[in-house]
């Protein structure tokens, strides 16, 4: 029974759109009209391309407010960091708790 499903089995060629032996697809109209929109998009994308929406001069500093944030962002966590990890501590500070005030002396 396994065996009789197994030739019932279509067979199925890997990469059959390759090579020498190749099956080519007939053009559709659905493909034609696929590649027509096609063109279309990419002319007006062309198009935007050519005539861009800021001038030179706009397109240079459009950026700058956010990298002034992001700066600014930066620095404060940095300056965050070095408060809590690079503090320079004496031995004093460090062993402070190991002093004892005695009332007799």
């Amino acid at each position: 029974m396994r065996l009789g499903l197994s030739l019932f089995a279509a067979f199925k060629l890997p990469h059959r759109f390759r090579g020498k032996y190749r099956l080519v697809k007939k053009p559709t109209i659905e493909d034609l009209t696929k590649m027509k929109h096609d063109f279309e998009r990419e002319e007006q994308n062309m198009l935007i391309l050519r005539h861009p929406y800021l001038t030179r001069e706009q397109s240079e500093n459009h950026m700058k407010v956010v990298s002034d944030k992001k700066t600014e962002f930066l620095e404060k966590k940095y300056a965050e960091y070095r408060a809590k990890f690079q503090k320079e501590i004496t031995y004093a500070e460090h062993l402070g708790h190991l002093e004892v005030k005695n009332a007799w002396d």
